[in-house]
């Protein structure tokens, strides 16, 4: 896989996750692919100190891009493009090397063929040294111009590739962080709740005693205080999980206290219609631009497949100097042209040519499926923002409807009008109604960030980290 199709998996995976916990009490474990737990994963970095830190949303992203694993992985695929593409240019580049070297022999004449009457059939022992530079270099050779510059493609494409990773951990930060902070204003509210409902258990307790109401008003007020003890049992859980698993994102000590103090970080909206913001994602987005790139490296690899079958030119050299004894030494040399011309290859050429005609056209539409995604990316978050704002402001107002509902019903239960069996009913609407709050501006927050993301703008300037 390569790595725009993991940064593209990796965010399908983990946002999707974070989408579908929503107000649940339990995440899953990290199970799936290395590369989706690697950015989920982080390597830390960061002491262990004593008490609680202060962790702002801007804090939490520095440490997600100097310490999230998925990033640093990322970064190490770059250097390992620049390598290959050293690789590359070193069968373009001059080949020099040297030998000395020292003889003692004795050579049989015979056994080359070589008869002289009356002389020796063995001459030696005879010493002779050399001391030579040997120099190689390819005159022209277009194969490997062309791979080359397919391999300098491939490093634009990992570049462009370790951006997009970075709005990745943007992203994946930005929503943890979001999340967490749903999670705190959950146990909040529910602590609210539960202190509503002790008040409530208390007024029925010295009702009943007073004889007043019947036992089973303080029944029922009792079970709604227990309701709200359990509920708080379990955001606390949940959102002691969801400071853990931002502490993994972004390389914190897991024994790390953190206090989240940015309680509502301004996330401006991108604005502009859908033709802007779809120019914009095409020009800026740095996974199509891997892509694009990605296309380019096929269709260099395709003409180095091609170009095999035509002529090269090679240069080969030695200079040196030899003799019998290092005092009379005398200077050599060699220099050797020669032209390689392929006639018969067994049908390997015509092999590579057939596998990098397929790759460019997977490539070609890989591309041509990204731009489409895109476009689905930016449709789908102007959507998802558009409906969340809505929910937004029908929520706050629900919570205003419930608040002013649950005040008279306990206006009503202390004149002895009603029991409080319409007070318990509008605890539980009003419990409701404020987690809709929660729930909604939590995936207005996420949402923008969708959108800065499907627009190329998640590191570059869409997550404003603003107070």
């Amino acid at each position: 896989m390569r790595p725009g199709q993991l940064s593209r998996a990796v965010l399908a995976a983990f946002l999707g996750t974070l989408l579908w916990q929503g107000s649940t009490a339990a995440q899953p474990q990290e199970t799936g692919s290395a590369g989706t737990v690697g950015f989920k994963g982080s390597v830390p970095r960061v002491e262990l100190v004593a008490g609680t830190i202060a962790l702002s949303l801007e804090r939490a992203v520095e440490l997600g891009l100097a310490n999230n694993l998925g990033l640093l992985l990322s970064n190490q695929g770059v250097a390992t493009a620049r390598g290959e593409r050293w690789i590359a240019v070193a069968q373009l580049l001059p080949n020099l090397s040297g030998s000395a070297s020292a003889h003692h022999l004795k050579e049989s004449l015979a056994s080359t063929g070589i008869t002289l009457p009356g002389g020796p059939t063995v001459v030696g022992p005879f010493n002779f040294y050399d001391a030579r530079l040997f120099l190689s270099q390819r005159i022209f050779d277009l194969s490997a111009i062309e791979r080359e510059r397919a391999a300098a493609h491939q490093v634009r494409a990992a570049e462009f590739s370790e951006k997009d990773a970075r709005d990745l951990v943007v992203l994946s930060v930005g929503a943890g962080y979001l999340q967490a902070l749903a999670g705190q204003a959950r146990v909040e509210t529910v602590r609210a709740q539960l202190a509503t409902a002790q008040t409530m258990l208390d007024h029925a307790v010295e009702l009943h005693r007073a004889g007043v109401t019947p036992g089973i008003d303080e029944v029922r007020a009792r079970v709604e205080w227990l309701s709200r003890s359990q509920q708080l049992i379990v955001v606390e859980n949940e959102f002691a999980r969801q400071k853990l698993s931002l502490a993994r994102l972004i390389g914190l000590p897991l024994a790390q206290e953190v206090a989240l103090v940015d309680r509502e970080p301004f996330l401006p909206a991108a604005t502009g219609t859908l033709a802007e913001h779809l120019a914009q994602a095409l020009e800026a987005r740095p996974d199509y631009r891997a892509a694009r790139a990605e296309l380019e490296a096929a269709r260099s690899a395709l003409h180095a497949a091609r170009a095999q079958r035509l002529p090269s030119l090679a240069l080969d050299a030695d200079y040196g100097h030899i003799g019998r004894t290092l005092s009379s030494l005398q200077a050599t040399y060699q220099i050797t042209g020669s032209l390689s011309i392929p006639i018969f290859e067994g049908g390997r050429i015509h092999g590579e040519v057939l596998r990098a005609e397929a790759q460019v056209q997977q490539r070609e539409e890989e591309l041509g499926d990204l731009r489409g995604r895109i476009e689905y990316e930016i449709r789908s978050a102007l959507l998802d923002l558009g409906a969340a704002r809505l929910e937004v402001a029908v929520a706050r107002q629900t919570v205003e409807l419930a608040e002013n509902n649950l005040w008279q019903a306990e206006e009503r239960f202390r004149a002895g009008i009603n029991d409080n069996l319409e007070v318990v009913q509008a605890q539980q609407s009003v419990a409701a109604a404020q987690e809709g709050v929660v729930d909604s501006q939590y995936r207005l927050n996420l949402a923008k960030l969708m959108l800065a993301r499907a627009i190329g703008t998640a590191s570059t300037g869409g997550l404003s980290l603003g107070r």
